[in-house]
């Protein structure tokens, strides 16, 4: 790896916040996709780092509060000056169920602190609003957040979900620098882009972008996705081909699949799950790659062609209740 190459920094709305365009996704360290010992979270965390990562995003539902617990110890035994990593954390959905009241965020965040052991989060969003009313989150969740926010304990808010259409309806009932930030995930991936034609909307709300799930929950990988994905079986066998058309040319669609989202620099970061040093290593290297390189066009061609006929489709999320 290049190691004179620096990972690309992005600015996030108007937040001044600049992020890493590879954000590290810690919901594996709450050990949701397999064992990982402390040691190897502790490693992967530092390595990251070192390779350019300051975008670090976790939530108390992820394996119960684990994710939180263990990204604290990491970051602990990190060392950094804390101007030099960027926190978000979540609050809302936890492994019990979800309660976006005033009472239960607001009671969430100093959970959150106590096991990040951090003082302050940079960003605390409203994780997957979808699964509330979100008139609720409207009138009474983003209030309390911004209350959290105006006592020093996040600099930031923002709201996270499946659906786009979440987020025209809360921005337009919020006032005007309400919220700082949004979290889209499986938007924007080889098969599904639908996120690009909300960005205008999005950046003249003064909103930043942060986009996840890259590989659309293991759609794009050489295994397939896990058991429980929520897609149709068209969508999950055009994905299926389009791997193994890369796989049979000698290429990863993995890779390919992050740089596509990389290469949208109205984006400001992109998270991915990580959950060894290997990974976190391969990832800066695609992203490195892209920034030198240029995307391989002709591999974009032919698995853009494969994924034509589900292109954009995408599958139910939580009953909304607006």
């Amino acid at each position: 790896m290049n190691t004179h190459q620096k990972l690309e920094r992005r600015e996030l709305g108007k937040t001044c916040l600049n992020l890493s365009c590879v954000g590290f996704g810690a919901s594996p360290l709450g050990k949701v996709f397999g064992d990982v010992s402390e040691e190897e979270s502790i490693a992967t965390i530092t390595q990251a780092f070192n390779l350019g990562i300051n975008f670090f995003d976790t939530s108390p539902y992820y394996g119960a509060t684990l994710s939180e617990k263990v990204l604290g110890k990491c970051l602990k035994a990190l060392g950094a000056p804390r101007d030099q990593y960027i926190v978000a954390t979540k609050c809302g959905r936890y492994a019990e169920g979800f309660d976006f009241s005033a009472e239960r965020v607001t009671r969430s965040i100093d959970e959150s602190l106590e096991r990040l052991q951090l003082d302050y989060v940079d960003i605390l969003q409203c994780h997957d609003i979808e699964f509330g009313s979100l008139d609720q989150i409207v009138n009474e969740t983003i209030p309390a957040l911004q209350k959290i926010k105006e006592s020093g304990k996040t600099r930031f808010i923002g709201i996270t979900g499946l659906p786009l259409e979440i987020y025209t309806y809360v921005l337009d009932r919020v006032p005007p620098g309400t919220i700082d930030v949004v979290l889209s995930y499986c938007h924007y991936c080889i098969n599904d882009s639908t996120l690009e034609d909300l960005l205008p909307y999005l950046k003249s709300k003064g909103v930043g972008v942060i986009n996840a799930s890259p590989l659309s929950m293991g759609l794009h990988t050489e295994n397939g996705p896990p058991e429980w994905h929520p897609a149709s079986t068209e969508i999950k066998a055009a994905c299926k081909a389009a791997a193994d058309y890369c796989k049979k040319n000698g290429k990863n669609i993995s890779k390919l699949a992050l740089q596509y989202s990389l290469s949208n620099k109205d984006i400001s970061t992109t998270l991915v799950g990580m959950n060894s040093v290997r990974q976190v290593e391969e990832n800066v290297a695609a992203a490195l790659e892209l920034e030198a390189e240029g995307k391989d066009e002709k591999t974009f061609a032919e698995i853009e062609n494969i994924l034509k006929p589900i292109k954009n489709q995408t599958w139910p999320s939580g009953i909304q209740q607006t």
